[in-house]
């Protein structure tokens, strides 16, 4: 992912899979790992919008593992 353009457009993706598996027979595997690849995105985005507002490069960011990020407290 390239710009925060990509990663939002990425999200769009996942959240309509994730409203599409749900309105059916979900499959709880799929939507784990949905719902992991939504974290990092967010998580990405997040670390984008943080190196931004302190005058450092965006691209520095980097998509964390999803056991890092699904172990964050929030």
């Amino acid at each position: 992912m390239s710009d925060d353009g990509d990663i939002l457009q990425r999200i769009q993706g996942l959240v309509d899979e994730e409203h599409s598996l749900r309105s059916g027979r979900p499959d709880p595997d799929r939507l784990r790992r949905l719902e992991e690849q939504l974290d990092q995105c967010w998580d990405l985005l997040r670390q984008r919008r943080a190196h931004r507002e302190f005058d450092q490069d965006p691209e520095a960011s980097a998509v964390r593992s999803a056991d890092t990020v699904e172990h964050y407290q929030q």
